[in-house]
């Protein structure tokens, strides 16, 4: 039924929770998975006072690295199972990146994990799965993942 499946993760195994629902979608179907991580660009700052600071060319170059050799090990995972995956790293605000990628893609699916976050938290972070959800044009298979970090 559905053909391309986008799946962002965020190298977290609360994310990565999403993939025994891929696994069942996609195999042993003639479909694609797009693994997707989406890189912020900008330092992490917990100070409200601070500016935004973005990584140096070097930094971004390593988390790149880190990332695109992280997705390779899940597509190598899946691929032992006869599904057929490609491996996308982006840079940018994460739910406009997943949201132009998945127009790009032609992908009938996105699928992916909420961290299941509330209050503060879901405040102070922000969440990508509302953010989808909130401007998705097609289907989302979302779940609510608890527990590991």
């Amino acid at each position: 039924m559905y053909k391309r499946i986008l799946v962002p993760l965020d190298g977290s195994k609360r994310a990565e929770r999403i993939l025994p629902h891929v696994r069942r979608l996609a195999h042993p179907q003639d479909n694609e998975v797009l693994l997707l991580q989406v890189v912020n660009p900008y330092v992490p700052v917990m100070d409200p006072h601070a500016f935004l600071q973005e990584y140096s060319a070097k930094e971004m170059a390593q988390i790149i690295a880190r990332t695109r050799s992280y997705l390779e090990g899940l597509q190598h995972e899946l691929g032992h199972e006869g599904i057929h995956c490609r491996v996308i790293v982006e840079q940018g605000p994460v739910v406009e990146t997943i949201l132009s990628l998945a127009q790009e893609h032609a992908v009938d699916l996105i699928a992916m994990a909420s961290h299941g976050r509330s209050g503060l938290s879901r405040v102070f972070y922000g969440s990508v799965a509302a953010g989808i959800l909130q401007r998705i044009d097609r289907p989302l298979l979302l779940i609510r993942a608890r527990g590991d970090a």
